[in-house]
């Protein structure tokens, strides 16, 4: 009788063990399928928008209506679509090679959006989408940004084809579907507007161009900042939106803070400093010297990124929240080793080459 109950108990055991394997095989058998159908897929999207047409940009579209508004009721993303010509007109390209491409502005749309595109020249479900609309056929690009039910939270963007029109409109939409707006697109935001409204240069001299880069850098206004050399002596060159902040403010900033002896210029002003010809100017080796000497150095960034970031690493500040996640993926990956320096780089011209090393890396 005692052998019976020792053989029920070990068979009992046996058969837990059988079954707990075989859910945890099971288990491990879908999960690494979802991992690798996820990878898969990321691959194929990354794949398809290596080979957008012109038109579209870098950005990774959906190109179905219905699709888009699944997703958007599920991840709780507003939709922005864009009704673009392909093949289109040069205005149709430039606006897919300008500010579709600009890196930042393709994160933040893949991100913080479910993005769309609808060809407005073409039948099938694009011709829905476009008739559902009231789109035009045949047009210019066209920006709206809708919620799940496809009604429009910002003002159709239509005639503006800058990068300031569309960021800022995404930004404002953010703002009307009460969504947190990263710093980073604030920032972008800020630049972008800078240069639409017109940018000036000056060349300040002072005892010590770290200091002025620290100084210039955190003031509104100011979108970059550069240290150099010129006629003998240390100096930033500043470039700066006149309608955020007047040259006379700089040049005060500068006095106060010892970071203004002497302006270069081609033309003589009012402003009550030591004013000298303008001549070669020579780039310091170490330009944004608290950058150069860190790790961030390695990550690319706008100009207005880096001008910001190398003031608050002067300062001892925290500077993540400037940057994006995928340029945070970048400092990651190549942190500890012999990493390229990009600082002065055009972010557009070298982000494919840093981003490379995140998927070398993963």
């Amino acid at each position: 009788m005692l052998n019976l109950f020792f053989d029920i108990i070990l068979f009992y055991f046996k058969l837990t063990y059988c079954l707990s394997y075989y859910l945890y095989t099971r288990i491990i058998n879908c999960m690494n399928k979802i991992i690798l159908s996820s990878f898969f897929l990321f691959f194929y999207i990354g794949f398809l928008a290596q080979n957008n047409p012109k038109e579209l940009g870098t950005v990774n579209w959906y190109r179905n209506l219905q699709k888009a508004k699944t997703e958007s009721n599920l991840l709780h993303k507003p939709i922005l679509i864009l009704f673009q010509e392909v093949p289109g007109c040069s205005t149709c390209k430039n606006y897919g090679s300008n500010v579709l491409s600009h890196p930042l502005v393709k994160e933040a749309i893949e991100t913080h959006f479910v993005p769309l595109c609808v060809y407005n020249n073409s039948g099938g479900e694009d011709k829905k989408a476009l008739d559902y609309f009231n789109e035009p056929s045949w047009n210019n690009p066209v920006v709206r940004i809708v919620d799940s039910n496809l009604k429009d939270i910002v003002t159709r963007i239509n005639g503006d084809y800058s990068s300031y029109g569309l960021v800022s409109g995404m930004v404002a939409a953010m703002q009307n579907a009460n969504k947190t707006i990263p710093e980073y697109l604030k920032l972008l935001e800020s630049e972008f507007k800078s240069k639409a409204l017109g940018t000036e240069k000056t060349t300040i001299g002072m005892y010590c161009f770290w200091s002025g880069e620290k100084l210039y850098g955190k003031l509104d206004g100011v979108v970059a900042t550069k240290a150099g050399f010129m006629g003998g002596s240390e100096v930033v060159e500043v470039e700066y939106c006149p309608r955020q902040i007047s040259l006379k403010t700089l040049i005060n900033e500068g006095k106060q803070n010892s970071c203004a002896d002497r302006i270069f210029s081609e033309r003589e002003s009012d402003l009550k400093i030591d004013q000298r010809a303008l001549s070669t100017f020579r780039t310091d080796k170490e330009n944004k010297y608290f950058i150069y000497n860190s790790q961030y150095k390695s990550v690319p960034m706008t100009s207005l990124q880096a001008t910001r970031i190398n003031s608050l690493l002067a300062q001892g500040k925290a500077i993540e929240s400037l940057l994006s996640p995928r340029q945070i993926q970048i400092f990651h990956s190549a942190k500890n080793k012999n990493s390229k320096n990009y600082i002065g780089e055009e972010i557009v011209k070298v982000w494919d080459e840093a981003y490379s090393n995140v998927a070398t890396n993963k």
